[in-house]
């Protein structure tokens, strides 16, 4: 394989506003030349030819049919691609992602998915489907006079990952080595714990106590399981809630800290400042 830009086969990139973008020709996603760290979410589908590359130095070789999870934050590098390659992607800013996934449990298996595992290869019927939920997000989002587009474009996109974590479970590719498979699932138990309790449990120690851990161990294998700690996942549900809240709700900054069990305003806003780099007045003004 060589690097190659092919024609555009499919209509330019339709998005809404700056926060998702749909990509009907997947050979001109624009490539770096070097390692890039993602600024965005990339959920891809390759229909034709082939494609490899590197995510975080691991090597990932696409051929038709299979789909792909990039995380933001993860770094890609030495892309290759087929003359023949065509595909679909569907690109999202870290926001509209966790405001869109904000009330859907059990997405444990799409977070270990897109984190560890990020291919999965499709029967024809899954890949229809896909490229189904693909043309109605576009139809939507080119609906530029209907007042509640942002909504049902939101609400189409949350059935769509709804639709992926469903082929995920019907697609399972177990790790073999059986320590692996310990990380998975001591993921999976952390994780749908977490969904839980975020909003008022945030000690790592309490969660290693429910899972009969000690609270090293857990780190460890969870950092092992999604190149993670236990902390960086506790602040992403924290936070993404606390964003939620204060970007599409009225509550008073006041409402939210007892709504997520903070002890004061001053605690939440100086835990929202560290992690955001704004205070929660600041973060609800500018969005």
């Amino acid at each position: 394989m060589k690097m190659k830009t092919k024609k555009q086969s499919y209509p330019s990139v339709v998005s809404l506003d700056d926060e998702l973008h749909l990509l009907g020709d997947l050979s001109k996603l624009p490539i770096p030349q070097k390692p890039h760290r993602c600024e965005h979410i990339i959920l891809a589908l390759y229909l034709q030819g082939e494609a490899q590359f590197t995510i975080d130095t691991r090597e990932r070789h696409l051929k038709a049919g299979d789909l792909i999870v990039i995380q933001k934050d993860r770094v890609t590098a030495d892309f290759k691609f087929s003359d023949d390659l065509q595909g679909i992607a569907i690109i999202c800013t870290q926001e509209f992602f966790d405001e869109m996934v904000k009330d859907v449990k059990n997405l444990n298996k799409f977070f270990f998915f897109s984190r560890i595992q990020q291919t999965v290869s499709l029967s024809d019927e899954e890949i229809k489907e896909i490229k189904a939920y693909f043309k109605l997000i576009k139809a939507k989002i080119q609906e530029e006079d209907n007042p509640f587009r942002r909504n049902i474009v939101q609400t189409l996109t949350m059935a769509l990952i709804y639709e992926v974590n469903g082929m995920i479970q019907r697609n399972p590719v177990t790790p073999a080595k059986e320590d692996n498979k310990r990380c998975h699932d001591i993921f999976v138990r952390f994780i749908n714990a977490l969904e839980e309790n975020y909003r008022k449990e945030r000690r790592v120690g309490w969660y290693a106590e429910q899972i009969n851990l000690t609270p090293k161990y857990l780190a460890e294998l969870i950092k092992q399981a999604s190149q993670h700690t236990p902390n960086e996942w506790i602040d992403y549900y924290v936070i993404r809630e606390i964003k939620v809240q204060l970007k599409n709700t009225a509550k008073s900054i006041k409402e939210i800290t007892e709504d997520m069990n903070f002890p004061s305003q001053s605690f939440l806003g100086k835990y929202f400042k560290e992690r955001v780099g704004l205070s929660p007045k600041e973060y609800r003004h500018k969005n």
